[in-house]
């Protein structure tokens, strides 16, 4: 029993070991062969997550108001509560985690800004995913889904590209992100006991 659960263990360190090193090795590539030209570009990108997310409920409710239209605001209303359920775990998880940013364990890494928080998961990419999906849920159009997702993932690609974030801390993100759209999504069908929300 013993000899098995020794076993057991080495495997999972040598588990952990590696996917660490992949981990390192993938923000490494990205954040060191970085164009530096493309530096503003990316912090602009990673700088309108949070701006984005915050206004979106804020200006579709406004539209909603203005054109007296209860489905928007139902709509608006949505998407700010999965942004709201998003920070919760995110921050949550932060401390829980407490995963320390990679530029702090790996000096070789040259980052372009830092951060006073955690490193696990990424805040912004999981407020830009739970923006996306959920504006996506409540518009089911390509013309909506497709340049949501994209301003998702380059703000996903951002948090590596200047060095503040694993590859593994942006997917957990967007795992949060859209796993909040879903939660908040169901939460509302259940609450108005509909298989489907009208709207969405």
């Amino acid at each position: 029993m013993n000899k098995i659960s020794c076993t057991i263990f080495f495997l999972l360190s040598f588990v952990i070991v590696s996917s660490q090193n992949i981990d390192f090795n993938i923000l490494k590539q990205v954040n060191s062969n970085r164009n530096k030209a493309l530096d503003p570009t990316f912090k602009a990108i990673t700088n309108s997550a949070i701006p984005i997310s915050i206004a979106t409920p804020v200006v579709l409710y406004s539209i909603g108001i203005i054109q007296k239209d209860s489905l928007i605001k139902k709509k608006a209303v949505f998407v700010g509560e999965t942004f709201l359920v998003s920070a919760f775990i995110t921050l949550a998880s932060k401390q829980i985690i407490k995963r320390e940013r990679p530029y702090n364990r790996y000096l070789e890494l040259d980052p372009v800004v830092f951060e006073n928080s955690y490193s696990m998961p990424s805040g912004h990419t999981s407020s830009a995913f739970a923006t996306a999906t959920s504006l996506s849920l409540a518009y089911p159009k390509w013309y909506v889904i497709a340049p949501s997702f994209i301003w998702a993932g380059s703000v996903g690609y951002s948090r590596m590209h200047l060095g503040v974030h694993y590859p593994s801390d942006v997917l957990i993100g967007a795992f949060v992100g859209s796993g909040s759209a879903y939660l908040t999504h169901k939460v509302n069908q259940w609450l108005n006991k509909k298989p489907k929300m009208n709207t969405f």
